[in-house]
């Protein structure tokens, strides 16, 4: 009495065939259990959300703001959007001329008094980011008035992780129009920061802005600090900012 077909087919394909085909299921098995693991890893992740505006300025840090040369380069700032207490959230780059690459992207809230908190990892700002950050608070510029001919007091707060914290105060005065035509205001602009905690560091600014009034955002920005104690020869430094790039039309 003969095999039956199916079992002399199986016996004629060897042991090698029967091995083929488990290899075969076990990688289908794996393959699968890869991809489940892949949407369950990318239905967990949080999409980063495209920034509501983004502002380029050009710097110069001791120096005048250019396209190239020591001391200068470019911060791009992604404006992100509100924050659940009423600020808005900022990612900022610096990126120095000639170097290789961008300095880590430092993320801080700016509230709408010009108070800035820096709380996420690696809880920094930079000279550059100081100088700028709170001018981009909603209610920065809110005493200006509309013959660009008023005075007004700024007060708020640096934070920086939870070991540095500083008090602001800046007095603001617009001179009118920086030119005979658009929506530009010259601003001059004098104050100090008081360190709290720490080596109790204290520091006086002064300077002058150009105010775009229609965009709602400085375009030109000029400051020197004065750092006390004294521990150096020279206690001060400048940032000099250009805006170069507003991809909000206006």
């Amino acid at each position: 009495m003969g095999k039956p077909r199916a079992f002399a087919a199986r016996e004629a394909a060897g042991p090698n065939k029967r091995k083929l085909t488990g290899t075969t299921a076990k990688a289908r098995y794996y393959m699968k259990l890869f991809v489940i693991l892949a949407l369950v890893g990318l239905a967990g992740q949080t999409a980063t959300p495209n920034p509501a505006r983004e502002l380029t300025y050009r710097f110069g840090y001791n120096t005048r703001a250019a396209a190239s040369g020591p001391g200068t380069g470019t911060t791009t700032i992604d404006i992100v959007g509100p924050a659940a207490d009423g600020g808005v959230m900022v990612n900022a780059t610096d990126t120095w001329w000639n170097s290789v690459r961008p300095r880590a992207t430092n993320t801080c809230e700016v509230y709408a008094n010009g108070g800035v908190s820096c709380m996420d990892r690696p809880y920094a700002i930079s000279p550059i980011q100081l100088a700028i950050f709170p001018l981009l608070g909603r209610n920065y510029f809110s005493g200006l008035n509309a013959a660009g001919t008023s005075t007004w007091t700024c007060a708020y707060q640096v934070k920086r992780g939870d070991l540095y914290q500083w008090n602001a105060t800046f007095t603001l005065t617009s001179k009118g129009p920086a030119s005979s035509t658009g929506s530009l205001i010259l601003i001059n602009s004098r104050g100090t920061m008081d360190q709290l905690g720490g080596r109790y560091r204290q520091g006086t600014a002064s300077g002058t802005i150009v105010y775009d009034a229609a965009a709602r955002v400085p375009v030109i920005v000029s400051d020197v600090r004065s750092h006390l104690p004294q521990t150096t020869v020279n206690n001060q430094d400048g940032v000099d900012l250009r805006l170069t790039q507003d991809s909000q039309p206006h």
